[in-house]
């Protein structure tokens, strides 16, 4: 069975193949992979490595956990997985775990207010407001 460990505290811009011979050189059989933003395709400054053997899995932490890289001191530490609503995109009740996935709120939530006293309008429709009050002032009715 494979030990999973979480490598934190990575520097914004490391060279996984330099990691990759960090971790070589404590044992075989390890793989790492770096957790990438998705707008911008950069590290997000950690990852999870993938250990065979647990000798090898307790050796790294113990010899790499707060050891310096690129400036920094890297958290090694085992992976606890999401047992509900973690990161398991498998269907809508969560995949073969028996528990239903909990829904996620909306991120991008637009909450509007008819509060008097608010200065301006929303930064975001401001052009479209300005655009109707001006064909709502050139529209003429019949007397």
């Amino acid at each position: 069975m494979s030990i999973r460990l979480y490598i934190g505290n990575l520097p914004q811009t490391f060279d996984e193949q330099e990691l990759a011979a960090l971790l070589k050189s404590v044992g075989e059989g390890i793989r790492f992979k770096s957790v990438l933003d998705r707008e911008t395709g950069a590290s997000r400054g950690f990852g999870f490595a993938n250990v065979d053997d647990e000798k090898v899995a307790d050796a790294v932490i113990e010899q790499l956990n707060g050891k310096d890289f690129g400036g920094s001191a890297l958290r090694v530490e085992r992976s606890e997985r999401r047992e509900n609503g973690g990161g398991n995109r498998r269907g809508p009740n969560g995949g073969g775990n028996g528990h239903p996935q909990v829904a996620r709120k909306a991120v991008n939530k637009v909450v509007h207010s008819d509060a008097p006293g608010e200065g301006a309008p929303d930064p975001r429709w401001a052009g479209e407001l300005s655009k109707l009050k001006d064909l709502l002032a050139n529209q003429k009715t019949a007397v």
